[in-house]
């Protein structure tokens, strides 16, 4: 099977969707473009400022679109099969995903620009507020860890790790120069991108003759120091001002994401390659991970991800200009990501069953299958993979700065810390837990170190998900108030918190650390439950 005409097919049911269901929503969401937004009534200037709407779609995409749309899918495709994984990210993007994003927006922007969290408050209970902010908070920790360590474990990897480790490095530093370069010396944004651009391609080529390779101190690993060094970088991230680190280096990665998911999708579409994995492996993998539930949580990212409703809810709905923009941002930026997990799922289907890359990390096969795709410009494939590399990277860093934040808010908000001290403390409370648990030593039945992403990635694409339902049952209580079609928001819901549950049952079959984890979170979605089901019999 040619796969060109997959992902052409794909992309085909991403623009009928937009056209079509999006087209839909906006219709049944009553959305107008003579009504004021909170963005054009508030306009202060630093929060609520009306952007154009290819301007924020840009900056809402690359918010969301982190290494979750490329892991879970090469994970997915891997454990059972292209067709499954690709059914999912298809279907799920279009009326499970795309839907929790735009309504995420929407509500936002009918509410004065208020997050999901607030509307909790306002719509459910003080109760199911408190218990969302836990909820989210602990989601939020599963973020940071599972990403943290993905990024330690690319930094280690024997042949390009170290040069990837250079250049990330490189990368940041240039992020903070540019940050000093606008807001101190006053440079035109065109002239510093002018600059620092070429720059960074640069530090990619010279990273490959430079690569930077921890030693082992004493017991700890390489990796181990790195998961304190990135760890270290999320607080800074998260109490340093936003324009000297996370606004520079967000723009400069708006490039790495828009240049690879270009080149990539180009290089496939025209290259001619056929499909060489398996369409289904069973029900069951070879590891023994049942198809339903895991598949609907092992792809959250790029089919539906409760993150993206903190993104819309949060900081895109403060900059939304008119109304009629909330399909093409919202909905609209995530078939985008969908875009994204259909690429990366293409790295797998060009892998033959029982080639050795097969067994390689997803940070690998993607950057393979990437260079792959865009050696037919005459790109040197070597650095092709580097750069597919470092753009991972950067995907995983767009996240750990805005999880890391998120969850210092969040934590501030529960315990009423306020001022420095208090992000202070906020911020290391909230990385003690990833701190913890990547310093355990985790081992497959075989003997062999199991690196902790890898242990926990189920967990946090349920949490994730699970985090989408909430955000959905909350919907639906809104639009059931106002007299608008709910079970466009309720369906969704109902299946999403199926599968989560679904999957927090099979994590506690055995008690341990994950399981007692697992009961908790199950333990806060069903009290928050309760008080949706509550809500929903009082409108």
């Amino acid at each position: 099977m040619s796969l060109f005409a997959v992902a052409l097919g794909a992309c085909v049911l991403f623009f009928l969707g937009y056209i079509g269901y999006g087209r839909l929503l906006a219709r049944w969401f009553d959305l107008s473009s003579s009504r004021p937004t909170p963005a054009t009534r508030i306009n202060d200037g630093v929060d609520f400022v009306p952007a154009k709407a290819p301007l924020l779609l840009g900056q809402h995409f690359s918010a969301i679109a982190a290494a979750g749309p490329i892991v879970g899918p090469i994970l997915a495709g891997l454990w059972f099969g292209w067709l499954p994984t690709l059914i999912w990210i298809v279907v799920g993007a279009i009326f499970l995903g795309a839907v929790h994003d735009f309504s995420s927006l929407v509500s936002s922007v009918r509410h004065e620009g208020r997050s999901i969290v607030e509307l909790v408050h306002e719509h459910l209970s003080r109760r199911a507020y408190v218990l969302f902010l836990a909820f989210v908070w602990l989601s939020l920790i599963y973020v940071i860890l599972a990403f943290a360590d993905l990024t330690s474990s690319s930094f280690v990897e024997p042949t390009y790790g170290g040069a990837v480790a250079t250049s990330s490095s490189l990368y940041l530093m240039l992020a903070i120069a540019m940050g000093l370069c606008l807001y101190r010396l006053r440079m035109p944004l065109g002239w510093t991108t002018a600059v620092f651009l070429p720059l960074v391609g640069l530090a990619i080529w010279g990273a490959q003759s430079a690569p930077l390779v921890l030693p082992t101190i004493g017991s700890v690993r390489p990796q181990l120091l790195w998961n304190g060094i990135i760890l270290f970088y999320c607080f800074i991230a998260s109490i340093a001002p936003m324009w000297i680190l996370l606004q520079p280096r967000g723009y400069l990665g708006g490039f790495f994401l828009y240049v690879t998911l270009a080149a990539g999708l180009i290089g496939l579409l025209l290259g001619g390659d056929t499909v060489q994995y398996p369409a289904f492996l069973g029900w069951t993998s070879q590891k023994g991970l049942p198809l339903f539930p895991l598949l609907f949580v092992t792809v959250a990212c790029g089919a539906c991800s409760g993150f993206h409703g903190i993104v819309s809810s949060g900081t895109t709905s403060k900059q939304i200009a008119k109304e009629s923009d909330c399909r093409v941002v919202g909905y609209g930026g995530m078939l985008l990501e969908g875009v994204v997990a259909v690429l990366a799922l293409a790295t797998v289907m060009l892998l033959a069953p029982g080639d050795p890359a097969t067994q390689q990390s997803p940070d690998r096969i993607y950057a393979n299958g990437i260079s792959h795709f865009v050696q037919r410009f005459g790109v040197n494939q070597d650095f092709a993979r580097s750069f597919a590399l470092l753009a991972f990277a950067t995907f995983i860093y767009d996240t750990l700065d805005v999880a890391t934040r998120l969850a210092r808010y969040v934590l501030q908000e529960l315990t009423g810390w306020k001022g420095r001290w208090g992000g202070v403390c906020a911020t290391l409370l909230t990385l003690a837990g990833p701190a913890i648990s990547m310093s355990w030593v985790m081992k497959d039945a075989a003997g062999n170190i199991v690196p902790a992403w890898k242990v926990f990635w189920t967990l946090f694409g349920t949490s994730n998900q699970l985090l989408a339902a909430l955000t959905l049952l909350t919907i639906t209580v809104w639009l059931k108030r106002t007299k608008k079609p709910w079970l466009i928001s309720a369906l969704p819901a109902a299946f999403m918190l199926v599968m989560t549950l679904w999957s927090l049952t099979l994590s506690l079959r055995t008690f341990n650390g994950m399981a007692l984890i697992a009961l908790i979170l199950m333990g806060l979605a069903l009290l928050v439950l309760a008080e949706a089901f509550q809500a929903l019999r009082r409108t």
